[in-house]
């Protein structure tokens, strides 16, 4: 079981501290601690029970004494020696849990309860996960219960939350032990979340009856065109129109309500006034539905009362089980044959096919069905997702993960909600199937200007491309980049390796094919088993027979990964038996990935071959989607990695250091603090004395066997070199007096100089950390000294880590030859450096309070790792989005 000590939401009032997840079964439960003013429904939840469900409890028949007495219990305000949360299913209570402290130990023992008619929906697992995730706030490290072996349920709750759960049989009764751990997700929790979204996402993306609201008899309003919209794309199931009059819209007849319908109904459109919307969702409640799209405008994205609206509208929506799309959205398009769902006003409808998409642009969306329609790209699921009020990106990511009509997922993104669960769930979809996203925002407008190395770096651009590349996520540049990409995802087998041949009769777009390769990280072998030339040139006149001959050749050969095919048409030649010959003999290949592309045709074809292999209009169109499908393919192909094993850390040790500081002061911290808190992760800085004045650097200096270096001592001054805050190289006491003054004056009256031995590498870096509040933090690695913002050859990796990411961190860089022996010089010790960002990686995962840490130099050689300089930056850890813990966003 995965928890986080800091949820956001969190609120020391019980009453407001609610949350809501989702059961097995779709269902929306309200999971918050429990309050004194509960204890009359948790009375009646006993009092309605089984005698058999109230035994599995107590382990006998309970007098009503001991019920009252255990009423009072859980009623009881929350410490450390004590919590209890409920559960929700509108205005029905439906379980409550309990854990209590044993001693002064760091476990607490829980216990269980939940309402006879809702066994089987997953609420005790919910209960017990939003428990230990409460307890672990106060320190408690593993939850302990005892179960009658007939308690099937309890004990499937036990065994299927957590890897780490342990049990055993003892006096008849079984002791079940969770551990309460912060480290990745468990397979089977997100197992569980998928299940439980897919069922809460049926009835809005295969429902089998809709109803529109606000569908009337004006051409051209949003209602009656969604309407017809989903008449003319053949919906399934059955219709029904909501207007003032109940007036019937072409074949779909007319109710004046949705109390006024022969039956219930799974999904409401609703396409009404703004103040009308709640109204019409809660009729939309009393008529059994469990989905809505709200396609109307002026809520969360019209300001202060336009988000409180939306913020009503989505507890509504919950308090009734429905799940919402929306508001301002344009619609959600599902493409199965056997559903046909149309429930938008867009002006043109897919084609059934393999991409689905998510935007939350409305214009976005539109641009996707044009371009489908007129590439052929056939679409799964389109979700217009507008202001994501309620369904975002990560339900429809957990939704298309089992989704066999889905081959590729493309996102267009504004904003996240909770990017650490958007990272975990991504990555795993990503593994089975290519997820493509183009995220806004990259301006320099939108980017963060930070008061180190480290937070400069994690620009939120800088931070989304790391987030997108651990995740295995293609970020793409545009739009169209993004489909291009897609067109080929979708229909093609994903190469083996990054070897491009190129087949053509066109030298001027061979040349263009071949500069887009290099750009795209792609090879051109010119030699090979099979390969004549590469590009390959037929010349203008190459015959049918020539191209399919020339084509064949390069298909068959064991130099090349990937073919691409571009035919210029002409009056001399025959395109129409070009592409039927090229269409054959990419048949006769279904495993190899391949495009073409077709210029000069008067009607080019989409895709050629039985096939499909895609057309594109330009040789850079082509090449860039391969360059990103072989980059996905090279990403799937590497291995996850695990937890490292690194010895010597002291967390205790660290985590007193860093609330004694924070009780000083937070902000820039002294070098020896620094020194303190790394030194217990097993990270060592390079000894330095602090002298206030020159006789006492000249002291220090006569310690020191050789040169020296002295630094400014206020924690305050980052960029030290900029301000005379650094001389080096000083030898004797003569230099050492002439250069205090010089480095004290830099810094703040008062704060003196550090006086370090001066020490040197062949390879200086700079490594780091910083703490985003909604990404987590980020560990920085790139080339050091003065050097690291001119030339910003640097690398970022969000948590957690793996043992494998730290070795990748360092060979990306441009710099990384310089670590393994550049023209002969001795090779770094990379497996210090790797361990040093590894111990970087911990620190910051377990401590969230340093906001900013800079090791800059950081001087690598072949004798290990120097980390010459630091600066730290702790403040108080706040309210975070946790990356595990199965709940809806907040409604605002």
């Amino acid at each position: 079981m995965t928890t986080s000590a800091r949820t956001a939401g969190s609120r020391a009032d019980g009453r407001h501290d609610t949350v809501h997840a989702l059961t097995a079964d779709g269902g929306i439960v309200a999971i918050r601690p429990v309050t004194p003013e509960d204890a009359a429904a948790i009375a009646e939840l006993y009092a309605h029970a089984s005698a058999a469900n109230l035994r599995l409890r107590f382990f006998a028949q309970p007098s009503p004494r001991t019920l009252h007495t255990e009423v009072e219990r859980l009623c009881r305000p929350e410490s450390d020696r004590h919590v209890s949360v409920l559960a929700h299913e509108a205005d029905v209570l439906v379980g409550v849990g309990s854990a209590e402290r044993l001693g002064g130990r760091t476990e607490a023992e829980f216990a269980l309860f939940v309402a006879d008619n809702h066994h089987g929906r997953g609420i005790g697992t919910l209960l017990l996960e939003h428990l230990a995730d409460r307890c672990a706030r106060h320190g408690v490290t593993d939850l302990i219960g005892e179960v009658l072996p007939g308690n099937v349920d309890m004990l499937r709750v036990a065994r299927n939350l957590s890897s780490h759960e342990r049990d055993r049989l003892d006096r008849g009764i079984v002791d079940v032990t969770l551990r309460i751990t912060e480290g990745p997700a468990d397979p089977i929790m997100d197992e569980r979340d998928r299940t439980a979204e897919r069922a809460s996402l049926r009835a809005l993306l295969s429902p089998s009856s809709v109803a529109v609201v606000g569908a009337g008899r004006r051409p051209g309003s949003v209602g009656r065109e969604t309407l017809l919209s989903l008449v003319d794309y053949g919906f399934t199931g059955t219709l029904y129109a909501i207007n003032g009059r109940g007036t019937p819209v072409g074949p779909v007849a007319g109710y004046r309500s949705l109390l006024d319908l022969p039956g219930p109904v799974d999904l409401v459109v609703i396409a009404v006034p703004t103040d009308q919307v709640t109204g019409i969702l809660a009729d939309g409640a009393k008529a059994g539905a469990r989905a809505a799209v709200v396609l109307s405008a002026g809520f969360g994205e019209a300001g202060p009362d336009g988000r409180e609206r939306q913020a009503e509208l989505v507890r509504l929506a919950r308090h009734h089980g429905i799940r919402l799309v929306g508001p301002n959205c344009l619609g959600v398009f599902n493409c199965d044959p056997r559903i046909r769902l149309a429930a938008g006003f867009a002006p043109r409808l897919p084609t059934a096919g393999g991409l689905a998409v998510a935007a939350q642009s409305g214009a976005v969306a539109i641009a996707v069905l044009n371009h489908a329609e007129r590439t052929g790209t056939g679409l799964s699921t389109v979700v217009s997702l507008g202001n994501k009020a309620d369904v975002s990106g990560n339900d429809l990511i957990a939704y298309w993960y089992d989704d066999p009509a889905t081959r590729a997922v493309a996102l267009y993104l504004e904003s996240f909600g909770n990017p650490r669960k958007f990272a975990r769930i991504v990555r795993a979809l990503a593994r089975r199937k290519p997820v493509l996203a183009l995220k806004s925002g990259r301006s320099i407008a939108g980017r963060r200007a930070g008061a180190s190395h480290t937070a400069a770096a994690a620009a939120p651009a800088a931070t989304v491309d790391a987030l997108f590349a651990q995740a295995g996520v293609i970020r793409t540049e545009t739009l169209g980049d993004l489909l291009d990409t897609a067109r080929l995802l979708t229909g093609e087998p994903l190469p083996a390796g990054p070897r491009l041949a190129v087949v053509s009769n066109a030298g001027g777009l061979n040349v263009l094919a071949a500069d887009a390769a290099e750009q795209a990280g792609l090879q051109l072998p010119v030699t090979g088993p099979g390969m004549l030339e590469n590009p390959l040139d037929l010349g203008a006149g190459a015959t049918p027979e020539q191209f399919a001959a020339a084509a064949e050749s390069a298909a068959s050969s064991a130099g090349a990964d990937m073919l691409l095919l571009i035919v210029v048409c002409t009056r001399a030649n025959r395109p129409a038996e070009i592409l039927g010959e090229l269409g054959r003999v990419m048949d006769r290949h279904p495993g190899l990935c391949a495009a073409a592309v077709v210029t000069g045709a008067t009607d080019p074809p989409n895709r050629i071959g039985a096939r499909g292999l895609p057309v594109y209009e330009l040789p850079e169109q082509a090449v860039r989607a391969l360059g990103h499908a072989a980059s996905y393919a090279d990403w799937r192909r590497r291995p996850l990695g695990g937890q490292a094993d690194l010895p010597g850390i002291d967390r205790r040790r660290a985590h007193a250091l860093v609330e004694q500081a924070l009780q000083a002061g937070p902000g820039w911290q002294d070098y020896a603090t620094t020194s303190d808190i790394l030194a217990a992760y097993g990270i060592r800085l390079l000894p330095a004395e602090v002298a206030v004045d020159a006789g006492a650097a000249v002291s220090a200096a006569s310690r020191i066997d050789g040169p020296v270096v002295l630094k400014s001592a206020d924690p305050q001054l980052v960029h030290k070199s900029d301000t005379g805050g650094v001389r080096t190289g000083l030898a004797g006491a003569a230099a050492v007096t002439e250069a205090f003054a010089t480095v004290a004056a830099a810094g703040r009256p008062g704060c003196g100089v550090l006086v370090q031995p001066q020490v040197s590498g062949p390879v200086e870096l700079v490594a780091g950390l910083v703490h985003d509040p909604l990404f987590g933090s980020v560990v920085l690695l790139g080339l050091g000294g003065v050097r690291t913002d001119l030339l910003a050859d640097r690398t970022l990796q969000l948590m957690p880590m793996t043992d494998l990411d730290a070795g990748r961190m360092w060979r990306s860089l441009r710099c990384a030859p310089l670590l393994t022996g550049y023209r002969g010089t001795p090779p770094a010790d990379t497996a210090a450096l790797e361990d040093l960002l590894l111990r970087l990686g911990r620190l910051a995962e377990q401590h969230p309070e340093i906001a900013e840490l800079d090791l800059n130099p950081v001087f690598a050689g072949p004798d290990g790792i120097h980390a010459v300089d630091a600066k730290l930056r702790l403040t108080p850890a706040g309210i975070e989005p946790d990356a595990v813990l199965r709940r809806l966003r907040d409604p605002g």
